[in-house]
């Protein structure tokens, strides 16, 4: 099972109700930064796995989600606790970065 969800808003709805901890990457296929940190993304969602859940969010497909949070630049990550954004980085970063975003709300 791969640990990142490509989430629509309904599965992101149930993985902030279910978690403590998740991280959103939001993205665009066409988006080179955003193809840049994909890697990272998938090996902290690994490296995390049972602790913090990770989802991607394509900003084409999912508009209104891209919205809702303020998206206007990608790569946008955003950590959100107990179902509340907490930290919103924008643009690409090394892996340790994004590992160290989770580890700090654990």
């Amino acid at each position: 099972m791969m640990a990142v969800v490509h989430a629509t808003a309904e599965q992101l709805k149930v993985m902030l109700e279910e978690n403590k901890i998740v991280l959103v990457d939001f993205f665009a296929t066409w988006c080179g930064p955003c193809k840049m940190i994909a890697p990272f993304i998938e090996q902290v969602a690994e490296e995390f796995a049972g602790k913090a859940a990770v989802a991607k969010i394509d900003v084409d497909e999912e508009p209104e989600l891209a919205a809702q949070f303020g998206i206007e630049s990608i790569p946008t990550v955003i950590v959100f606790k107990d179902g509340q954004p907490i930290n919103v980085e924008i643009g690409a970063h090394p892996k340790a970065f994004y590992a160290n975003l989770i580890e700090m709300h654990l």
